[in-house]
């Protein structure tokens, strides 16, 4: 691992924690990276090391206080994902996460993976922010609206996914049209959580190709 756990301030002030991999130059844009249901995994903080790598400072706030949940314990997955106040994740730590980036980067987007792709999208309205990369997670319909949205979407989705149907990504993408949102919507013939490489519904040809669709749609909008 590239980065380092830090604290940094909720907007209410209370203090929190992530992981944060930075580029090898002062300056750079920021990226918050938002975890999936099993807490910050390894996993995610492969992640913020890639963006580092490819010129970020990549920030995963822990959006679970140190609980990380074995792959396998969808259970207790579940019982963490129930007991996380959603709206005080988003206008709190991630956008607490979002202006501890902003002190050094004139730029930050947004990506989030499973629940953190629902989680990002939550926080995608925040003023500190010029873009955000949903990847198969999505909030419930009656807690978003895409027209309080101003920055442009790239959303991850799996043809194959119960948890963000077919239907559910087609929605999504059809409210982002109405509102006039700049977006992109890629669909993929690889199971949920493709990007995973911890486990075994990771599909590295689908993986691949998202990843580069990512740093694009990064290099576009924040650089």
């Amino acid at each position: 691992m590239m980065g380092t756990r830090i604290s940094f301030s909720r907007v209410d002030g209370k203090p929190t924690e992530g992981y944060l991999a930075k580029a090898g130059h002062d300056h750079a844009p920021g990226v918050v990276v938002i975890q999936e249901w099993w807490g910050l995994q390894d996993q995610i903080r492969g992640v913020c090391d890639r963006l580092a790598l490819a010129g970020y400072d990549a920030l995963a706030p822990d959006l679970y206080a140190g609980t990380v949940v074995p792959y396998h314990d969808h259970h207790a997955a579940e019982k963490e994902l129930q007991s996380l106040n959603f709206a005080d994740a988003a206008q709190n730590v991630v956008r607490g996460a979002m202006q501890y980036l902003k002190k050094s980067s004139p730029k930050v987007g947004i990506t989030g993976f499973c629940m953190g792709g629902a989680v990002a999208m939550l926080a995608a309205s925040s003023p500190e922010i010029s873009c955000v990369a949903p990847f198969y997670g999505l909030p419930p319909e009656e807690y978003f609206d895409a027209s309080k949205l101003a920055v442009p979407v790239q959303g991850h989705f799996s043809n194959t996914d119960d948890f963000v149907t077919p239907e559910r990504a087609n929605t999504f993408e059809a409210a982002l049209q109405k509102a006039g949102v700049l977006h992109e919507i890629f669909r993929y013939d690889a199971s949920h959580a493709f990007m995973n490489e911890q486990r075994a519904v990771h599909d590295r040809a689908a993986a691949e190709l998202a990843w580069k669709r990512l740093l694009g749609f990064l290099k576009t909008h924040l650089s």
